[in-house]
């Protein structure tokens, strides 16, 4: 009978999140170093007001976002339902009676599955996924155009099939206020699903389509010029125009 190594790996699943912040870039040195020390406090707040322990949160700051690990046995229907509720009202309240180019607006990703730490940070398909999603066009699309909101949430088709389609054991999920999305991202290509507290599907569902693309064919048109002088039917249609004669005896 083999033996196995006692030093076996075992894998764990973790709950990942990225949160950026919109047109950080615009910033002078002064309100980049306020909007970063903003965005901790505002993730700690709404962590605090959920009963989630951010202590316990694996994070690496990236200046304009934060990616954070969540630890085993996280429950992700408080981290879907009453977290990002919470952290829409402590930015709301944070950008309450500000400028427009003060307003610190923020785009959620969110995925479950292998996360490890690595030399310059974390490995594994649930890091990427996390990146490409918060990256989504759609997403950007989303909050760009909803000047009344400062969250657009982006969840994985597998956290929404596990955890917003249960409706959250009492988290006030409700899957209907989310739509999907195809996001395409370098090699990454999988469905998403958009959220914006306050905001349902049917102010989502423009601005998440796909626009047509530059090099789509022009729509066919036919045009039939009638009875010339000669008794003579031109019929055209497109670049396959043809005319064709025929002979019409009164």
């Amino acid at each position: 009978m083999t033996a196995h190594p006692q030093s076996q790996e075992i894998i764990t699943r973790h709950l990942c999140m990225a949160a950026d912040v919109e047109k950080y870039s615009r910033l002078d040195t002064p309100d980049q170093e306020a909007f970063q020390a903003d965005l901790v406090r505002v993730l700690e707040e709404a962590a605090v007001l959920s009963g989630l322990d951010r202590t316990a949160w694996e994070r690496q700051p990236q200046g304009d976002q934060e990616f954070a690990v969540l630890p085993v046995g996280t429950p992700e229907p408080v981290v879907l339902g009453g977290f990002v509720r919470n952290l829409a009202i402590r930015l709301g309240e944070r950008n309450a009676n500000r400028a427009e180019e003060q307003r610190m607006r923020l785009r959620l990703a969110i995925d479950y599955g292998v996360a490890r730490t690595a030399a310059l940070g974390y490995s594994g398909p649930a890091p990427v996924s996390v990146a490409r999603y918060l990256n989504a066009p759609q997403l950007k699309r989303v909050l760009e155009a909803l000047d009344s909101t400062d969250l657009a949430l982006i969840v994985s088709a597998r956290v929404f099939q596990d955890v917003v389609r249960l409706r959250g054991e009492g988290q006030g999920l409700d899957p209907r206020r989310y739509v999907r999305v195809h996001v395409r991202q370098k090699e990454f290509s999988d469905y998403g699903w958009i959220h914006v507290p306050e905001h349902g599907p049917e102010e989502l569902q423009p601005l998440v389509a796909d626009p047509e693309p530059d090099d789509a064919p022009a729509p066919v048109t036919s045009t039939v010029v009638k009875d010339n002088k000669d008794g003579v039917f031109h019929f055209g249609s497109g670049d396959a125009a043809r005319t064709m004669h025929k002979k019409y005896y009164r």
